[in-house]
């Protein structure tokens, strides 16, 4: 009797072993949908706070100045219009479609809409935007592939034949690695900063007055945990690839460690939604062993879950009320099967050829001389095929960035606030945008208190970096010009615009007055036909 021959063995195990890195089980999509939808609502409601300021031509960033800061083409439902009550009607729309997504109807087609929607928006104001709309754009394109709809949702209720317990997939392959490519990328960026590898970049940050907030004033008195977390999270994002390579419950505590980490994050420092799309990113990893384990822990603990079965049902009752029209002509299964597949085929070849494209420069990165202005990137944009592939991701901004959050050479050190100098017709100074006398002194000790929101933090950034450049900062200042009657009772004839930079040392955390100072004297502007010109000069 011949013995088995063992390779077909090991490379059907090899095989099987690879389909559950990644594979995702489909109650962590349910999840994972659930949460995109919600993150729109919430990202919906904290817009419309600022609804006439960043989003209406009567605001700072007109459509005008918005397409200038986006590339040609680029795609937006609001460039078809500059009626603000369309425009509030759109973020209705879009509020709606989110509901959509939230109980499943029509998932495939509310994914879609949704994520147009979302680089509509992001697209009607680039100026507010950070990492966090960056991944969450990302996570939702890739969304589009997945079966959202497979579970605990009104698709569900009216398909027949039982869910599937995982979806793999070409889909979930990019899904899952748009996470791990996010850390590691943000890991390889921080290795050239010895204050990441030794965990202190961590006690630092938490000096940053502009960016903290809950907890992080309390926090930055523990600098020994501090720098214990920070180290920890540096090896973290090195070691991210295992959240694909490892399964089941190994998997568990790695996956455990990055969602606290990020919730940290939401508690400490004042970044936006990155913690919380990063967090959604994570359902997706959540393996099938975790609810199995819920389930025994609730039988082993005795607690009950009819009010949860008495839920599900008035659920599936409401589902199976839902109108459910359906192409089901065979042609139609046909052409949306041949359209997936020719798509999933279309970004492997586009990831591929983009590999391909950057693999002569990948040695640089362990090379001392490098070019300063060298950008791998030009190697894509230079070739007719790259070129092609780099303008639709462009157009649909969800081309792949840099992942420098809190990297660059080294971690932010420096604390920030914003100083507006302005005089009015009567020959009187004040700071405009910090509404009191004119001085340069801080204000106040929490300076993220500054800024109305987070995405009044970026939107200055933006005003920073601009500079004299652009007319970004020319719209601010037109529009302080414009309200400073009403608001302030006074006639304002020029502004200046610094900003005040403090370097924040260890022994500075917790101490502001201490730190040294620079004042940067970002841009000049009057508001009339005046010449521009300095007003006061910085005193500390």
């Amino acid at each position: 009797m011949k013995a088995d021959n063992p390779l077909p063995n090991r490379v059907t195990s090899a095989v099987s072993s690879l389909r559950g890195c990644v594979s995702i089980d489909t109650r962590s999509l349910a999840l994972f949908r659930i949460a995109l939808g919600l993150l729109i609502i919430g990202d919906l409601i904290s817009r419309s706070r600022n609804f006439w300021f960043y989003y209406t031509d009567d605001g700072v960033v007109p459509q005008e100045l918005a397409e200038s800061y986006t590339p040609d083409g680029a795609f937006s439902f609001f460039y078809y219009t500059s009626d603000p009550t369309v425009i509030a009607g759109l973020f209705v729309l879009h509020g709606l479609v989110a509901l959509q997504l939230i109980v499943g109807y029509k998932t495939r087609f509310a994914t879609i809409l949704s994520f147009l929607f979302v680089i509509s928006l992001d697209h009607h104001n680039p100026l507010v935007l950070s990492y966090a709309d960056t991944l969450f754009r990302l996570l939702f394109f890739w969304a589009i592939f997945l079966p959202l709809g497979e579970r605990w949702s009104v698709d569900a209720v009216h398909r027949t034949g039982s869910p599937r317990q995982e979806f793999v997939g070409l889909a979930s392959v990019f899904a899952l690695s748009q996470m791990v490519v996010m850390y590691t990328i943000n890991g390889f960026n921080k290795m050239g900063s010895d204050l990441w590898q030794s965990g202190e970049a961590a006690v630092l940050v938490m000096g940053l007055d502009e960016m903290t907030f809950l907890l992080g004033d309390f926090m930055r008195n523990f600098e020994l945990p501090l720098q214990v977390g920070g180290w920890l999270w540096f090896h973290m994002l090195l070691a991210s690839p295992l959240l694909i390579l490892l399964r089941g419950r190994k998997r568990l505590p790695l996956l455990v460690f990055f969602m606290g980490g990020h919730a940290s994050f939401a508690l400490t420092v004042r970044i936006g939604a990155f913690a919380y799309v990063a967090l959604t990113g994570l359902l997706l990893f959540v393996p099938t062993v975790f609810y199995a384990d819920l389930s025994r822990v609730t039988r082993w603990t005795g607690l009950t879950t009819a009010p949860l079965r008495t839920l599900k049902n008035r659920a599936i009752t409401s589902a199976q009320a839902v109108p459910n029209p359906r192409l089901t002509h065979a042609r139609v299964e046909q052409a949306r099967k041949i359209t997936y597949k020719s798509t999933m085929v279309v970004i492997l070849v586009a990831i591929a050829i983009t590999l391909a494209l950057l693999a002569p420069e990948a040695g640089m990165l362990f090379e001392t001389d490098i070019d300063e202005d060298y950008d791998p990137e030009d190697n894509i944009v230079e070739s007719a095929v790259g070129a092609q592939i780099h303008s639709v991701a462009e157009r649909l901004n969800i081309d792949q960035p840099e992942w420098s959050i809190f990297a660059g050479p080294g971690p932010r050190t420096t604390d920030r606030y914003y100083v507006f100098p302005a005089e009015t017709a009567d020959g009187q100074q004040l700071d405009i945008y910090n509404d009191r006398e004119l001085t340069f002194e801080r204000p106040g000790q929490e300076l993220q208190k500054q800024h109305g929101s987070y995405r009044e933090r970026f939107y200055m950034n933006s005003i920073r970096r601009a500079g004299t450049v652009g007319e970004a900062p020319d719209h601010l200042v037109a529009d302080l010009c414009e309200r400073a009657p009403e608001e302030h009772g006074v006639e304002l004839t020029h502004i200046n615009i610094y900003e005040i930079t403090e370097q924040v040392t260890r022994e500075t955390i917790a101490d502001p007055e201490n730190r040294d100072r620079e004042s940067d004297l970002r841009s000049r502007h009057s508001c009339g036909d005046q010449e521009p010109k300095h007003i006061g000069f910085p005193e500390f």
